[in-house]
């Protein structure tokens, strides 16, 4: 794996021009809190524009820290599936050896992470640099980027700014993206695989989006494509490869499709236990049974997604599926520090004698979070999101002070620390809880952490 060192809190990653050829970079500047930017000339191709970036001046879409006076540095570079999967040639089978050897590496490279069981799941515009630094702040052990488009990161420069951005502790670190074309999928993955532990192929978004782009959940329709996405990293990447999927109906094609991905270089699988159509995780319980099934067929790393809504469900699904570890999406974006043992009002509901006030709540934990957006600036949009989502509830209460966010055109941390304050000024407040007596020692953790 090739090394990378650095020391600047946030790294902003663009390469220099090149074709297929392999760039390898090393990196170390001075500390600073801004994020350090490798410019590079693009090449101009036509393509699809992704949201934020069409350059029609939506105020949303500007960096956070953009017109604010600070100095830059500068820094050289150091709906039901038929699937029909094919069966390999002899001559292009891997022999028994060699496949033995590369689920050893992968076991390898799990172990030298330190097998992290709770993970930040791979959220379009919500798992950013700063949201997965506050996760891992309250328990989270490995993160994901959220999904980038990989044609659209190797053309368009702005993209690689702004959508991907990590600093040295953003580790261990899965970067996803979606593609169709293993050649422009590689050329992504190139560009950051000196800053990742794992580069990931979204196979599981079912949004219409990725219908239209030929993308995600829908390459099931396309096993020979997808197989050959993997086999292209794994033959050129000194990171591993790993696939992040959803189900199909059948049981037994879902098994098929995992060790197909597995034969082609797959090193780590995460597992979605709903289906393509089964889109609404609140009304469709993930199907624990059959990522089970697909970790008992495989014999590389397995992850689960689907259900994790407090601790006590991380516990059941690890004893349920035996997999190595979790993921969480939704639950995580209301509760960043679900994995700390915190869980919202809904989910003590029958259990209010063994819980207690954790004097912890979201405005604390969006306060914490618009800190390391000071810190590691990303697109306003982002930040407006979770601003939602973390005070979804308090809004329900105070209805108008969500209208006077919603009709702010231009977001400012001004803004928003004082919507904080006016919040509790108002009266509003409602806590985390904590089944365990360590909130003392978490809290003290934290606020370390917010201040060093």
């Amino acid at each position: 794996m090739g090394s990378f060192g650095f020391s600047s809190p946030a790294l902003s990653l663009s390469l220099l021009n090149s074709p297929l050829s392999r760039i390898r970079i090393r990196i170390r500047t001075p500390n600073s809190r801004m994020a350090t930017t490798l410019t590079e000339t693009t090449v101009a191709h036509r393509s699809e524009t992704p949201p934020g970036l069409d350059g029609d001046g939506d105020d949303d879409d500007l960096l956070c820290c953009d017109g604010q006076k600070r100095q830059r540095q500068e820094n050289e570079p150091d709906s039901t599936l038929t699937p029909s999967f094919c069966s390999e040639s002899p001559s292009r089978t891997l022999s028994l050896a060699a496949a033995e050897s590369r689920v050893e590496r992968a076991w390898a490279h799990w172990t030298r992470l330190g097998r992290p069981k709770l993970i930040v799941a791979p959220m379009v515009d919500n798992s950013e640099l700063p949201f997965r630094m506050l996760c891992r702040r309250y328990g989270a052990e490995a993160a994901y980027t959220p999904m980038l488009h990989s044609r659209i990161f190797t053309e368009t420069e702005k993209y690689r700014n702004q959508e991907f951005t990590t600093c040295k502790e953003d580790r261990p670190l899965f970067v996803q993206f979606c593609a169709n074309n293993p050649d422009i999928l590689l050329e992504a993955a190139r560009r950051v695989e000196p800053y990742c532990d794992y580069v990931d192929i979204n196979l599981g978004c079912p949004q219409r989006i990725a219908r239209r782009g030929n993308y995600g959940a829908f390459l099931m329709d396309n096993l020979p494509l997808v197989k050959s996405l993997v086999q292209k990293l794994a033959h050129n990447l000194e990171v591993p490869v790993s696939c992040k999927i959803r189900l199909f109906p059948n049981l037994q094609d879902t098994i098929n499709y995992a060790r197909m991905l597995e034969d082609a270089g797959c090193s780590l699988l995460a597992v979605h236990g709903r289906t393509r159509d089964e889109k609404d995780g609140k009304k469709i319980r993930a199907n624990w049974s059959s990522i089970k099934a697909v970790k008992d067929s495989v014999r590389i790393p397995v992850l689960a997604n689907g259900n994790i809504r407090h601790m006590d469900d991380v516990h059941s699904c690890l004893a349920e599926t035996g997999v190595e570890g979790v993921l969480s999406a939704e639950s995580l974006l209301e509760n960043p520090a679900l994995f700390a043992g915190f869980r919202t009002a809904e989910w003590v509901v029958g259990s209010e004698d063994s819980s207690k006030d954790a004097k912890l709540d979201q405005a604390d934990l969006l306060v914490e979070y618009l800190k390391l957006c000071e810190q590691y600036p990303v697109p306003w949009r982002m930040i407006r999101a979770h601003v939602h989502k973390m005070l979804g509830e308090w809004f329900r209460i105070q209805p108008q002070v969500r209208d006077d966010l919603n009709a702010q055109s231009k977001l400012t941390f001004e803004f928003l620390y004082g919507l904080v304050d006016r919040l509790r000024e108002l009266g509003v407040r409602i806590p985390l809880y904590q089944k365990d007596g360590h909130v003392a020692e978490v809290l003290a953790d934290s606020l370390a952490a917010s201040n060093s």
